[in-house]
C-alpha cells in the first residue's frame, strides 16, 4: 500500500512538472520526421514490393503511437508552458491520430478524476462490470458485454469503432469550443485524406495508410486497457477511493524493451503519470528511477501482460479482475450449494416430524 513515508510523493514528482522546451522541439523533431519519411518511403516501395512497403508502413505505426503520446501531454498542458501551442498542436497532432482535442481533454481529464472510482466509471474509461453488476444483467446483456470484452472484437473491430466513427461526433452535452474543435479536426482530416488521394490514389493511399492506422491504433487500445486491467488492480467505491491509492495500485509499471518505452513515450510508467498528468512523458521515467518509494508498485512486463486478455470483471470480495469462467464456477459452485442447502433443510424437517 502506499504508506505514510511515501506521502511526500508532491515534493518528490513537482520538479518535474515543467515542460522543456528544448526537450519538447526535440521530441518533435525525432518523431514527426521519421514517420513522414517512413510514409513516403512506403509510398516509393509500392513500385517495388508490398513486402518491402509493409515493415516500412508498420515502423511509421510506432511512430505514429509516439505521435499520439505528444498528442497526449498537449492535452495535460504538459508539452508546453503555454496553453495555446498545447492547444495548437494537440489540434494538428490530432489530426494526425485521428482524435478531436478538446473532446479527448476532457474524457481523459474525467478519466484521470475518477480512475478506480467504482461510483464514477463509464467516462474515458474501458467498460468494466463487477460480479454483482454482470449477475444483474439480462441474458442479452451479459452477450453483449462479452463481445465487448472479447480481445478479437477490442483489437480489431475496436480501433475502427473508437477512431474512425465514435472520435467523429460530439459528445451530448459538449460545449461550443469543443464542438468547433471537432469539426476543425474532421476537416483537417477530410483534407489530409483527400489531398493525398489527389496525389497518389487511393489505392496507394490504403496500401500504406491501413496497417499504420491497425498498428497504431491496436497498440494504443493495448496499451489503455493493460495498464489499468491487471489482476491486482484497484477499484474502490466513492467513498473508500483515493487519488494517490488509485495512481499507484490502479496503474500499472509497463515494464517494456527500451526501444518500446521510447516509441510509446514512457507512457509504461503510468502510475507516475497518473500521480502527476504534469509531468511530460520525457521525465516519468527519470522521477521513476530517482524515487525508489515510487517504484513500489505493480510491475508488468510483455509476456505477464497477455494474462490480462482473461480478466473481465472486478470481483469486489477478492479485489481483483477474475475472467468469465470464474464466473461461470462461481455460478456451478452457488447451483450446487443451493441444492445442497434445499435437501439439508428438509432431512431437517423430516427428522424433526
Amino acid at each position: 500500500m502506499f504508506n505514510k513515508e511515501q506521502g511526500g510523493w508532491r515534493k518528490q514528482v513537482a520538479p518535474y512538472e515543467k515542460p522543456e522546451l528544448r526537450r519538447s522541439t526535440l521530441q518533435m523533431i525525432n518523431t514527426f520526421v521519421p514517420f513522414f519519411v517512413l510514409w513516403y518511403l512506403a509510398y516509393l516501395s509500392l513500385s517495388v514490393s508490398y513486402l518491402i512497403t509493409l515493415p516500412l508502413a508498420i515502423v511509421a505505426g510506432g511512430f505514429l503511437v509516439r505521435t499520439f503520446i505528444i498528442f497526449h501531454d498537449c492535452c495535460h498542458h504538459s508539452f508546453f508552458k503555454s496553453r495555446t501551442a498545447n492547444e495548437v498542436l494537440g489540434t494538428l497532432t490530432g489530426i494526425l491520430t485521428l482524435c478531436p482535442y478538446q473532446q479527448w481533454r476532457y474524457s481523459h481529464s474525467v478519466h484521470h478524476a475518477t480512475n478506480g472510482n467504482l461510483d464514477r466509471r463509464g467516462i474515458g474509461d474501458i467498460w468494466t462490470l463487477t460480479e454483482e453488476e454482470y449477475l444483474s444483467l439480462s441474458p442479452l446483456r451479459r452477450f453483449y458485454y462479452r463481445v465487448y470484452r472479447n480481445p478479437l472484437v477490442m483489437f480489431t473491430i475496436g480501433p475502427v469503432y473508437v477512431f474512425l466513427i465514435i472520435y467523429r461526433f460530439n459528445r451530448k452535452g459538449a460545449k461550443p469550443k469543443e464542438r468547433m474543435n471537432t469539426y476543425i479536426t474532421n476537416l483537417g482530416i477530410a483534407a489530409a485524406v483527400g489531398l493525398l488521394v489527389w496525389a497518389i490514389g487511393w489505392q496507394a493511399f490504403l496500401l500504406v495508410q491501413l496497417p499504420i492506422f491497425f498498428v497504431s491504433g491496436v497498440a494504443g487500445i493495448w496499451l489503455f486497457y493493460v495498464q489499468h486491467q491487471f489482476e491486482d488492480s484497484y477499484f474502490e467505491p466513492e467513498d473508500d477511493w483515493d487519488y494517490v491509492q488509485a495512481a499507484m495500485h490502479g496503474s500499472s509499471f509497463y515494464k517494456l524493451p527500451r526501444l518500446l518505452h521510447w516509441i510509446t513515450g514512457n507512457i509504461g510508467f503510468h502510475h507516475i503519470h497518473h500521480l502527476s498528468s504534469r509531468v511530460p512523458n520525457y521525465y516519468l521515467e527519470k522521477v521513476h528511477n530517482q524515487n525508489p518509494q515510487l517504484q513500489k508498485v505493480q510491475t508488468i512486463t510483455l509476456l505477464t501482460s497477455l494474462k490480462s486478455l482473461r480478466f473481465r470483471i472486478w470481483s469486489e470480495q477478492k479485489k481483483k479482475f477474475i475472467g468469465f469462467r470464474d464466473m461461470k464456477r462461481k455460478a456451478v459452485h452457488d447451483k450446487i450449494s443451493s441444492v445442497v442447502e434445499k435437501h439439508e433443510l428438509k432431512r431437517a424437517r423430516q427428522d424433526t416430524l
